[in-house]
């Protein structure tokens, strides 16, 4: 054997001696500094960078707001958090019971989605969703996205709408204790008391539950001061109270490392009174509102491998109304009563890295019963087919998707309105020209539809079976720019959209001989830019502050007739310039956080004379909140001071918003 192979028969025998033995040597060991001969350990380095938020990183206009910014502008209702969102409108018909809807970019409330945990609401009958029925204390996120969104692994409904409100309850988390508590007590002017119990429970390592419930009531009958012409109306609210019950109950399992299960039981109860407009010196008011909503759903997981996975949600919803009217010309007592059963599931798979795809088939049944004369006791049949890719790469990003939508109804009295087939294009971009630089430029088209609802089509001798969709086209071309460590800001973001929207065959109700009757007739032309600003910087030890802001122009303008009367006119209740704002301070002892909404003069009818106009208004308001913690306790008390300016301005024309008024909230969490 020679000399060359006995030595490499030692050094494996070295090796292995070395290896049983549990010896490691460290690179450092070898080779020491060559000046001191001795060897340095290099101390941990730490790497911090700030997460850029989904909103500047979006291909479409994407607002996103956290349960702490929620605190730190002290907000109480997911109406006055989404009021807080550019290029949206809250349609709020005065004080804690009225009726609150959103609408973006002036598209009206039929063209906004909302999905509360992943699942759809919906409204077969007025195709508006009251947001006021949902909490915000168990709520986490809300998320705003305008036209296509990047998600493409979610419902086939949820690409059905020109926009989209999601609400995403707290998921309960428990690393550090089996079970938490969160206890809430707000109470303010008006004989408002809400308070709620939100309560988590680990049942097993692998199932936990969490149950909510609250009560909400509230006199509502506050003083105001109106001008009708020359004539002071200096009078209170009537029929203003609210009585409110909200409970549900949620349960999250896993089944495997692999699957996941949530399961959620939902019951909403309440009577109010609407007040109503004051019109000709009349505050009186007597129409009662019941409403009953119950609702199941759940949302399935399974995720076969990290490039193929498959959710499916289902639910099913049983919503009841009450609306009783004492009329001076008579009684009126009319009951609705709508089910919904929906289904859907979602595959989505990344073959290549970077490039993903989703599949999403729906299926939902309606059904609307009331006691109104002639009623045709409508049924909806909808199938929505939605087939959408995304793509990615370092400073590259695309959305696209095509969503066919096949609508049939049947009737049991009547004619029912004939099927409806569709295919609905979106696509986004975005692009990041500079690799150091935090700015992106996007670009975005959505061709969507709304349905003509039950009452569009049904309602009395008012509706129309032979409605066509209302159409909607959205374009949307922006720039998102942000920065860390900038001059004395710690962070800066900066987003801003130039937009085209162009709406046909809009559905209005116009008068025929001597009745009012549902038509496509309407054209609507909308031009506008949203801003958004958030900064945030330390003043000092201890003492930090946050800025936000957002401006919207809106030029929306009816387009329908040259000839007519409101050729280029404003469309009613669409204000051109509004706007939000907040500014808050944190410090080691209490933080005080200032807010602001304003919007400029609209119009109630769609000819803009000075008659139907609406004043501009600006509602201002301040937030003082202390933490107080010791171990796991911790309780935080706010006092609010709302609406300083003390006017009683209108969103809705003759329904006039509480003046200067006051709320304390205590928050107890374990």
């Amino acid at each position: 054997m020679s000399i060359r192979h006995l030595a490499l028969r030692a050094g494996i025998c070295f090796v292995a001696a070395i290896g049983a033995q549990g010896i490691s040597l460290r690179a450092q060991s070898l080779a020491g500094d060559s000046v001191t001969g001795r060897v340095h350990e290099i101390p941990t380095v730490t790497v911090e960078a700030r997460r850029v938020s989904p909103a500047l990183t979006a291909t479409s206009p994407l607002q996103v707001m956290g349960k702490a910014e929620m605190e730190r502008l002290g907000v109480h209702e997911v109406a006055e958090a989404v009021r807080h969102f550019s290029g949206v409108s809250v349609k709020d018909y005065g004080g804690i019971g009225g009726l609150k809807t959103v609408s973006v970019r002036s598209m009206g409330a039929q063209h906004t989605g909302v999905i509360y945990d992943g699942v759809s609401v919906s409204d077969c009958q007025s195709g508006q969703v009251d947001i006021s029925r949902f909490s915000l204390d168990n709520v986490s996120e809300l998320t705003l996205t305008i036209g296509q969104t990047d998600n493409i692994y979610q419902s086939a409904r949820a690409f059905a709408s020109a926009g989209t409100l999601s609400i995403q309850t707290a998921r309960p988390d428990f690393t550090d204790s089996p079970f938490h508590l969160y206890a809430n007590l707000k109470a303010g002017s008006y004989g408002m008391v809400n308070p709620s119990v939100l309560y988590s429970q680990r049942l097993s390592p692998k199932a936990g539950l969490s149950v909510y419930g609250d009560f909400l009531r509230a006199d509502g009958n506050y003083p105001f001061k109106m001008w009708n012409g020359n004539h002071l109306i200096d009078s209170r609210r009537n029929n203003s109270d609210i009585r409110t019950w909200r409970a549900e109950a949620t349960l999250y399992t896993t089944l495997t490392p692999r699957q996941d299960l949530q399961v959620k039981a939902y019951l909403f109860d309440s009577e109010r009174g609407l007040p109503g407009g004051v019109i000709y010196d009349n505050p009186y008011a007597a129409e009662r509102l019941y409403d009953k909503n119950y609702f199941g759903q759940f949302r399935y997981e399974n995720r076969f491998s990290d490039r193929i996975k498959l959710q499916a949600l289902g639910k099913f919803n049983y919503s009841w109304n009450r609306d009783y009217n004492d009329e001076a010309s008579g009684i009126t007592d009319d009951r609705y009563r709508q089910t919904e059963t929906y289904l859907s599931a979602t595959l989505w798979a990344e073959p290549v890295k970077g490039l993903s795809f989703s599949l999403a088939q729906d299926f939902a049944y309606n059904y609307l019963s009331t006691t109104l004369d002639k009623c045709q006791y409508p049924q909806r049949y909808t199938v929505l087919t939605a087939v959408a890719a995304h793509y990615r790469r370092r400073r590259f990003w695309a959305t696209a998707s095509l969503l066919n939508t096949f609508i049939t109804e049947r009737v049991r009295i009547g004619v029912a309105a004939a099927d409806r087939k569709r295919l609905s294009p979106a696509f986004s971009l975005a692009w990041k020209p500079f690799e150091q630089s935090g700015l992106r430029i996007r670009l975005s088209y959505k061709d969507i539809f709304r349905t003509p609802t039950f009452n569009d089509l049904y309602y009395l001798v008012i509706g129309n079976t032979n409605l066509r969709p209302e159409t909607t086209r959205q374009g949307n071309f922006g720039i998102t720019w942000n920065r860390s460590r900038w001059g004395f800001l710690d962070f800066i973001s900066l987003s801003a959209d130039a937009y085209y929207n162009k709406v046909d065959d809009k559905i209005v109700a116009v008068p025929s001989m001597f009745v009012w009757r549902m038509t496509n007739v309407g054209k609507v032309e909308t031009i506008g830019t949203d801003v958004n600003l958030s900064a945030e910087w330390h003043v000092g030890k201890g003492l930090k502050c946050y800025l936000t802001g957002n401006y919207n122009f809106m030029q929306a303008e009816d387009v329908t007739d040259p000839s007519s009367k409101t050729w280029r006119n404003q469309i009613v209740y669409t204000p051109r310039h509004s706007g939000s704002g907040s500014l808050t301070v944190e410090t080691p002892w209490a933080n005080l956080s200032y807010n602001v909404t304003f919007a400029s003069e609209r119009y109630t009818l769609a000819q803009n004379l000075p008659d139907y106009r609406i004043a501009p208004y600006s509602d201002h308001g301040l937030s003082l909140s202390r933490q107080f913690r010791w171990n796991r306790h911790r309780l935080r008390v706010q006092l609010d001071a709302l609406n300083l300016g003390g006017k009683n301005y209108e969103i809705i024309r003759f329904y006039p918003m509480p003046g200067r008024n006051y709320k304390i909230s205590i928050n107890y969490y374990l």
